[in-house]
């Protein structure tokens, strides 16, 4: 992780790929390739084994959430190979972000973000965390795991979690930060690592936000409701 970050800035706008890499390089940042659609995405990605993929959500031929499924799809959660996916947007909350982070996305920026919050997001995603704050994702869950947002839904199974590991994963889905988690559990930071570390595992998701999804899917939490069963 000592190298720059690679990246493949996707957008059907070349006035918005062209600011992106400005803005990347300027902080050495290694932009290998640039695409207009998903299929040149697609393309781009298997060409240059990129880290971090920054991926328009909306464009023309094929967009970005088929670009996101045809790039993570297949793929084991953990291989090392499988660059992040940052979703691009304009729209705040959007019903396609959703659909994207059930696919294996570790997140989404909106188009206007600064170019301090872009850098710091392609490193973030590059070391492995989910982009999203889990508030931010759990607003997005609960406006729309309840509707048919195009999105495959995940199916896991929660019989595998212990008891305590059930307990973090129902204060996680409602936002809570590892240091509120440590706080919450009486636990060090470095367990409660430990534990998330264990959950995403076991559950094969990628990263926190998936793990949202799935409390929401499985009904351990309910939209609206607070905590499973309250």
């Amino acid at each position: 992780m000592t190298s720059p970050p690679r990246v493949v800035i996707v957008d059907d706008q070349a006035l918005v790929r062209s600011g992106f890499r400005m803005i990347l390089a300027a902080d050495g940042i290694d932009v290998v390739a640039e695409a207009a659609d998903g299929g040149q995405a697609v393309d781009a990605v298997r060409r240059t084994c990129p880290d971090v993929v920054l991926m328009d959500i909306r464009m023309p031929e094929m967009d970005g959430l088929e670009a996101t499924r045809r790039i993570l799809g297949g793929r084991p959660i953990d291989a090392a190979a499988a660059p992040r996916v940052i979703i691009l947007t304009t729209f705040d909350l959007d019903r396609y972000v959703y659909a994207a982070l059930t696919a294996g996305a570790s997140g989404f920026l909106l188009k206007d973000v600064s170019p301090e919050h872009l850098v710091a997001a392609v490193r973030l995603v590059r070391m492995g965390d989910a982009l999203l704050a889990p508030a931010i994702t759990r607003r997005l869950v609960e406006r729309f795991a309840s509707r048919d947002s195009g999105a495959a839904r995940l199916h896991r199974d929660l019989s595998a979690l212990t008891p305590r590991e059930l307990e973090v994963l129902e204060f996680l889905a409602q936002g809570l930060s590892n240091a509120e988690l440590a706080a919450r559990f009486q636990l060090s930071e470095a367990t409660v690592k430990t534990h998330v570390a264990r959950i995403l595992a076991k559950l094969q998701v990628r990263d926190r936000a998936q793990a949202v999804i799935v409390a929401y899917e499985t009904g351990l939490i309910t939209p609206g409701a607070g905590r499973a069963g309250s």
